[in-house]
């Protein structure tokens, strides 16, 4: 069973970046495809980014393409995710999340395909 702590939250100007962070403990990272999610203030969870337990296939939602990067190192048992360009509508708990099995490209893009989570880290940019 996979742990997950995030980290690396914080409070950030429009146009600004942040890299949060994914520590996964008690299990093997490389076992797992990894996801980025997050939850605004009054909204449901949305799904962000995604990695496959390779590293070889990611996925980002349409509002973050080119400006958020998702990538993972299995020897660090850590998944990133790099943010730049930062805008005020990106504020938001974000939550990493690990699915077990699919093949080595596989991507999950629903919550429902994640069975462990972690807390979440708040990402607030201000205008």
């Amino acid at each position: 069973q996979a742990q997950l702590v995030e980290s690396g939250g914080g409070l950030v100007q429009a146009g600004g970046f942040l890299r949060i962070s994914c520590a996964a403990s008690g299990s093997t990272l490389s076992r797992y495809a990894m996801g980025w999610f997050r939850q605004a203030p009054g909204k449901e969870r949305e799904f962000v980014a995604a990695i496959s337990r390779s590293g070889g296939s990611t996925y980002y939602q349409d509002s973050v393409k080119g400006r958020f990067t998702i990538s993972r190192d299995n020897t660090k048992s850590t998944v990133y995710l790099q943010m730049n360009s930062l805008k005020p509508e990106d504020t938001a708990v974000y939550y990493c999340a690990a699915a077990i099995g699919g093949s080595a490209n596989w991507i999950g893009k629903w919550p429902d395909n994640y069975d462990y989570w972690g807390q979440g880290t708040q990402v607030t940019v201000s205008s």
